[in-house]
């Protein structure tokens, strides 16, 4: 039976406290026959990842509920009244489909405006990229949003943005977090101004979906009638932004899954509300086989991913990952911006430490740089504000997540659903289709291809055993990986690249974080993160070869999958 330690019994004495609401205190009183739950839920405070806080609903100070989102909200308040002192503070407030989202949006803004700060809430779910349009539009310094993304219907969270449309990055974050853990919960000011609290809704939506559609679509696209689309919100928030951006687009020939059209937290038709997961698609799958769609495309709960599916050469459904779509993209957008005559040098495209290798050697091709940065959207959208002085084209990573420009500082489904339809219809008119033109980037760029493995470890005694997993990969790091050589480690959290071919070391010039990647003398590539967001590790591999012919695709889409199989049975990854 687990004995519940000193912290934690003092954390719940405080608890059912009369600071805390009957419900509350009562819920605590329940859980006292069952000192595990009670563990977990009030063994830490939750923490901010690289999505922002989120976790479980329910009481307790590693749960999501109106105490912790309201401690959080306080301590943004007092930092925005810090940095901003003379300033009429404005933010913007968005939530999506899941249980409990609209009243945690409601709780949040009146705090704010019980500090006195002026909020534009949205008077309905939307899609997250729109938030993150809102705060720029509205002139906001801050923008919260509610939504835990694809994790499963048990859980919330809370995103912040701030003034330049971004996710919260350093030195921000760090401060922040500092006034945070020194609040107490009587220090939450839950009096409501309600004279302070604007809703915003269609006034809001018509701009961003104009401005979705000016930079999703390619210049020399004329046959979008032609196109037939598979859509899927997958009961998320997309529904109130794609079908209208398509529309306007011009795409006539859209059949919307109607099953999954409606929000529902409880995500009543899929397993996971993951487009990452193939089996999120399996109804839009069935659904464009019926209708002989050319293209499939879904969305996670707060429509900032997408998952894709294109016909093969075979003409067969095939499911692409993040790393096909993102290099299908930016190679579309260099081209669109090199027929404009718009690359000079000063252009660039944003990607992160686990995502392909193969963006690199695309952007170069273009003469445009590739910059790389941690996990996250938030530090591709950091770039834009360090290099003021260079052009941002599109940024994206592994996980299914793509930004078009710099309109959105945040990967954006929208927008990047209707480039990706943009790429289907003109390939399909010039005679090609959207699976041949990922060939030819292999045939051109060499045959990169991934795979990503994730393990859950729930609870605190995951979070150990998955720091015990990346602790023993530190002290005893591979020497080979499936017959290859390592010949670099990059240990990004003590900032050291070790090439242990040459047995010298270089500094990584980024941010820390809990991330080791292993090279191989062949070129693969694999890395070890623990998840900011999930209770999970992740195991993300990379391997690649030519294709010297296009015919030879398919047997050598084979060899690299062996290879992959082969180097997750000889790390014994699963």
């Amino acid at each position: 039976m687990t004995k519940l330690s000193p912290q934690v019994i003092k954390n719940i004495d405080h608890w059912s406290s009369d600071l805390f609401d009957e419900n509350t205190r009562s819920e605590i009183e329940n859980l006292k026959n069952n000192p595990e739950e009670l563990e977990d839920r009030f063994y830490k405070n939750l923490d901010f990842g690289t999505g922002g806080m989120r976790g479980m609903m329910g009481v307790g100070t590693n749960r999501i509920n109106k105490y912790t989102l309201g401690r959080n909200t306080q301590g943004l308040s007092n930092y925005l009244k810090q940095i901003y002192p003379n300033k009429n503070l404005k933010v913007v407030i968005a939530y999506d489909c899941r249980h409990n989202s609209k009243t945690f949006a409601k709780i949040v803004a009146d705090v704010f405006s019980a500090n006195g700060i002026e909020v534009f809430l949205f008077e309905d779910l939307r899609a997250t990229p729109e938030l993150s349009f809102a705060l720029k539009h509205l002139n906001c310094q801050c923008g919260i949003v509610l939504t835990a993304s694809h994790n499963p219907p048990e859980y919330n969270g809370y995103k912040v943005y701030w003034e330049d449309g971004g996710q919260l990055v350093p030195p921000h974050d760090k401060a922040i977090i500092s006034i945070i853990n020194n609040l107490d919960y009587k220090d939450i000011n839950f009096s409501v101004q309600n004279e302070l609290i604007h809703s915003i809704g269609k006034e809001i939506d018509d701009v961003f979906i104009n401005a979705a559609v000016s930079n999703g679509t390619l210049e020399k696209n004329k046959n979008r009638e032609n196109l037939t689309v598979v859509f899927t919100s997958l009961h998320g928030t997309s529904i109130t932004a794609v079908p209208e951006t398509l529309k306007r687009a011009g795409y006539t020939n859209v059949y919307i899954v109607e099953e999954q059209a409606i929000p529902n937290g409880d995500f009543p038709t899929v397993k996971s509300p993951n487009p990452e997961e193939p089996e999120a698609l399996d109804m839009a799958l069935k659904l464009a086989e019926k209708v002989k769609a050319d293209i499939v495309i879904g969305t996670d709960p707060d429509c900032d991913r997408l998952g894709i599916a294109v016909r093969n050469t075979a003409g067969k459904l095939t499911l692409l990952n993040g790393n096909q779509t993102m290099v299908i993209m930016t190679k579309f957008l260099l081209e669109q911006w090199k027929n404009q005559g718009k690359i000079n040098g000063n252009q660039f495209v944003g990607s992160t430490i686990v995502s392909t290798p193969m963006l690199p050697k695309l952007t170069e091709h273009f003469g445009v740089a590739c910059k790389i940065g941690l996990t996250g959207f938030k530090w591709i959208a950091k770039m834009i504000e360090e290099y003021p002085t260079l052009d941002f084209v599109g940024g994206g990573e592994e996980s299914f997540g793509f930004m078009v420009g710099d309109f959105v500082r945040d990967k954006d489904a929208v927008t990047s659903t209707l480039l990706a339809c943009e790429i289907a219809a003109l390939s399909k008119a010039n005679g090609g289709s959207f699976f041949e033109e990922l060939i030819g980037l292999y045939s051109t760029h060499g045959f990169y291809k991934e795979r990503l493995i994730s393990v859950t470890k729930k609870g605190r005694k995951g979070a150990e055993e998955i720091q015990n997993i990346m602790d023993q990969a530190r002290r005893h790091p591979q020497q080979t990986i499936h017959n290859s050589k390592v010949v670099r480690i990059d240990d990004y959290q003590s900032s050291i690249s070790k090439n242990t071919a040459e047995n010298t070391s270089s500094e990584i010039k980024i941010p820390k974080a809990n991330v080791l990647i292993f090279t191989t003398e062949d070129g693969s590539k694999i890395a070890l993160r623990p998840s900011g967001t999930e209770p999970k590790i992740k195991f993300y591999i990379s391997v690649n070869t030519p294709l010297h012919s296009k015919e030879n695709y398919d047997k050598i889409n084979d060899a690299l999958e062996q290879k992959i199989d082969d180097i997750i049975a000889s790390m014994q990854l699963l």
